[in-house]
């Protein structure tokens, strides 16, 4: 049968197969464009290959839960517009659902190697593995920014059932995490090296000022605990009422509440 040169094209951009194997392809196969990427695929993971040098600033991230545990999966592409095909999208949902059920370095060599063998024919375009993750809790708090670009798991420990979990607390807290960027829980989980850093560049920029010794260290102390603001989660000044820390607001949930992990994950 006579194939037509859009058909051959549309192959040739999932695949990055030369015209002629394309054009074979779909004549053995009916003009059928998924059963020619199956008689391309030792072909096209060479042509795969190849796209894996192409850079990946767009992406997705999805995030999914059961039960008490949450997965994170970041799926990197080369386009927005890639970012926004039904394909693509159902495919990182399927990584995150598959990450629930699997140990991590095992779900890391499934997923590379079903981008390279599936998801790169399908796509036509360089697809990369991002971050991933998986947390598990009491309550588990998600947020996803609109654009899916950004997310982020917090798990709650200490909640009683009675307090009926505090499920939006702990989404608030995930909010936070995507819009303000914590490094770290707490002070004491800054390395000290880090620290050491931040005040020999605060007494430098002292440095100048001829103030007491004694002085200068007030100030330095008063510029870490800023950074400490910065970097902490539970020293953040809450995004919903700037009035109270992250801190302050777990001690409103009750004795013993606490954050037992957190993770921002983003293209």
């Amino acid at each position: 049968m006579g194939i037509d040169l859009q058909t051959i094209t549309q192959l040739r951009n999932q695949t990055g197969a030369g015209i002629v194997d394309c054009k074979k392809a779909l004549e053995e196969t009916g003009g059928d464009i998924d059963k020619a990427i199956e008689v391309l695929r030792k072909r096209g993971e060479i042509k795969a290959a190849k796209k894996a040098d192409r850079a990946t600033k767009e992406g997705l991230v999805a995030i999914v839960k059961a039960d008490q545990k949450a997965a994170a999966v970041v799926l990197a592409c080369e386009t927005d517009f890639v970012s926004r095909n039904e394909d693509f999208i159902s495919a990182v949902y399927s990584y995150a659902q598959k990450l629930l059920t699997t140990p991590a370095e095992e779900f890391k060599t499934w997923a590379e190697n079903n981008i390279k063998t599936d998801l790169i024919l399908k796509i036509g375009e360089n697809i990369q593995l991002g971050d991933f993750g998986v947390l598990t809790g009491e309550v588990l708090g998600t947020y996803l920014h609109s654009n899916k670009k950004m997310g982020a798991v917090v798990a709650l420990t200490g909640l009683s059932a009675e307090a009926g979990g505090r499920e939006d607390v702990a989404n608030d807290i995930a909010m936070q995490i995507v819009a303000m960027n914590p490094k770290y829980l707490k002070p004491e989980d800054v390395p000290t090296a880090e620290l050491e850093k931040e005040k020999e560049i605060y007494r430098a920029q002292l440095k100048n000022e001829n103030k007491p010794a004694e002085i200068v260290e007030k100030i330095i102390l008063g510029k870490i605990n800023k950074y400490y603001e910065d970097v902490c989660l539970l020293n953040q000044q809450f995004i919903k009422d700037d009035s109270k820390k992250v801190s302050d607001l777990l001690k409103e949930l009750g004795e013993g509440m606490a954050i037992g992990g957190f993770r921002k994950f983003s293209v």
